[in-house]
């Protein structure tokens, strides 16, 4: 069952404290370390787990032998992103690392994507589109808390439903983009 929670104060706090551990284990592997997904959007509802996106200069065994000693499993089962529709650049745009966090530490989805890649670029640009368009990101919301009620199986049909809407809200955010010269700025770790 997926649970859509009203947003959390705590979550960015929430996300400091993941971020500082990774950054430890990580040292310089991690180019930067950001608070992703809807758990970064303030007054977004979300399901109670926080995204993290960790960005490097290649996906390789140097990541997975950091994680690991601090109990972070990698999810061999989940190697790329979901891709827009309309990109036509190589498969290697869209892969990543996922990671499972140990179960004694709060729940994460941590992704380690390429640093520059278009995956790495969709995550924070559809969480800054997000904060700057709050009416987009509440029917985004209310989307999401339909869905987890709805779906015959929440579970397994959910990512499948979701991801062409958060390509809705990705098209135009890349216009967004280029109108004003967004640029993701600073890691928030």
């Amino acid at each position: 069952m997926i649970e859509i929670v009203d947003y959390r104060a705590s979550w960015p706090d929430e996300f400091q404290v993941i971020a500082r551990a990774l950054r430890s284990a990580l040292g310089e592997l991690a180019l930067r370390i950001d608070h992703i997904g809807s758990t970064s959007v303030p007054g977004l509802c979300a399901k109670d787990v926080i995204d993290v996106q960790i960005s490097v200069r290649a996906l390789d065994r140097s990541v997975v032998d950091a994680l690991q000693p601090i109990g972070y499993s990698v999810a061999h089962d989940i190697s790329r992103d979901h891709r827009p529709p309309d990109d036509d650049g190589p498969d290697e745009n869209w892969q990543k690392l996922y990671f499972r966090a140990p179960a004694n530490l709060r729940r994460t989805h941590t992704h380690v994507r390429v640093q520059g890649r278009p995956n790495q670029r969709y995550a924070l640009l559809f969480r800054d589109y997000l904060i700057a368009h709050p009416h987009t990101a509440a029917a985004y919301g209310e989307l999401k808390r339909r869905l987890s009620v709805s779906l015959a199986d929440p579970d397994e049909d959910y990512p499948d439903v979701k991801d062409p809407a958060v390509d809705l809200i990705y098209l135009p955010a890349r216009l967004w983009a280029t109108t004003t010269g967004w640029n993701p700025g600073a890691s928030d770790a």
